[in-house]
């Protein structure tokens, strides 16, 4: 799976104009699953998002996880993530899993982190969505697990 994970003061994602999910300080992770995944890798994903340090403690130093924080986790489907640029200027996109797969892995890694998690969002899989962010630091990791 790949993530793009942004350390937040807030974030919102809207569908159609309406808020489908919000969160105050914590990570707002964009996901994408490839056709080899499972949900071995959304449960590994998960536990990286939860327990990766990346807020600052007592010192200003990045050894603080969601966790410990317990802020918001905020979860995006985005299959745009398995682009393609390596040749022309059209991205292809046959490195995403099948939107069935994808869909599967999406809300396996909402179940998994609801299971672990206080606070956690979601985006709405599939959708025209927009989504805001005031990212923080700024912090932005890119995440891949095989």
């Amino acid at each position: 799976m790949i993530a793009l994970v942004q350390r937040v003061k807030t974030a919102r994602v809207e569908v159609a104009g309406a808020s489908v999910g919000a969160i105050g300080p914590g990570l707002l992770a964009f996901v994408c699953a490839e056709p080899a995944d499972d949900e071995n890798q959304a449960r590994r994903l998960v536990d990286k998002l939860l327990a990766l340090r990346i807020f600052g403690d007592e010192a200003g130093k990045m050894n603080r996880s969601l966790r410990d924080t317990a802020g918001g986790l905020l979860v995006v489907s985005q299959f745009t993530l398995a682009a393609d640029t390596r040749s022309g200027n059209r991205p292809g996109f046959s490195g995403a899993a099948p939107a069935a797969q994808g869909l599967a892995l999406y809300e396996a890694v909402l179940r998994f982190a609801r299971e672990r998690h206080g606070v956690v969002e979601a985006g709405v899989f599939g959708a025209d969505m927009q989504v805001s962010l005031v990212n923080d630091g700024p912090v932005t990791i890119p995440l891949r697990i095989d």
